[in-house]
């Protein structure tokens, strides 16, 4: 049986997951409310509200991961670029990027990897993430492809937009991917990042946000992916 562990950060999203994959039984795992099934009769879910952040989602993912797991998802809603994402839209991630982790100088942002202190970039299971990708797509979702950021300052102003867009060529901007792609790295096991735009990124307007729209998309997209539709 498939063991899969898919992190979100709040409730909401957990609760939206754990509806499209049919995931029923309500557990509590330790510090983190998860919710827990088996789907299909060979795939065990385990859906984690670990907190907000890298670093939630990184020890939510640790602690799931020691307890053994075969793939480490990282879903929930996101910020889509403008041009590049739309409201509504699924994101599936060709790589997780932490965006903000590094150091910001006159002549520009030096991530980690520049300055000699590890990865910046955390790679997805490349087969998974274009099989899921053609799956949304079949089943009429919007469905984009590219660089999801993880950032721990969500953006709030079009000038960071537009910067942080232009030097990733980004696609979508989150807050958890990353986290969970380092425990994935380093545990040696699968990667895949799920997101469900609810906004654009730029200036913070809470009126144009559509969080039940996307949160009905990553149900669908949850429904499609085990099967349920």
């Amino acid at each position: 049986m498939t063991r899969i562990a898919i992190i979100t950060a709040v409730a909401a999203e957990r609760d939206a997951i754990a509806r499209g994959a049919g995931v029923v039984e309500h557990l509590q795992a330790g510090p983190f409310e998860t919710i827990r099934g088996t789907v299909r009769a060979d795939a065990d879910i385990a859906v984690v509200a670990a907190g907000v952040g890298p670093a939630a989602a990184a020890s939510a993912a640790m602690a799931i991961a020691l307890s053994g797991v075969d793939v480490l998802i990282s879903a929930g809603v996101a910020g889509g670029f403008s041009g590049r994402a739309d409201i509504g839209d699924i994101v599936v991630a060709t790589v997780a990027l932490a965006g903000d982790l590094g150091v910001q100088t006159a002549e520009g942002f030096l991530d980690l990897s520049k300055l000699g202190f590890g990865a910046s970039a955390y790679t997805v299971d490349v087969a998974a993430s274009a099989d899921t990708a053609e799956r949304l797509a079949a089943a009429g979702l919007a469905t984009r492809r590219g660089p999801v950021l993880t950032v721990s300052s969500a953006t709030g102003t079009d000038e960071r937009a537009t910067e942080l867009a232009e030097r990733y060529d980004a696609v979508a901007e989150a807050m958890e991917g990353a986290g969970v792609g380092h425990v994935a790295a380093l545990m040696g096991i699968p990667f895949v990042e799920l997101r469900a735009v609810s906004n654009l990124v730029g200036r913070r307007d809470l009126t144009a946000w559509n969080l039940p729209v996307a949160l009905a998309t990553l149900e669908r997209a949850m429904r499609t992916l085990f099967g349920r539709q």
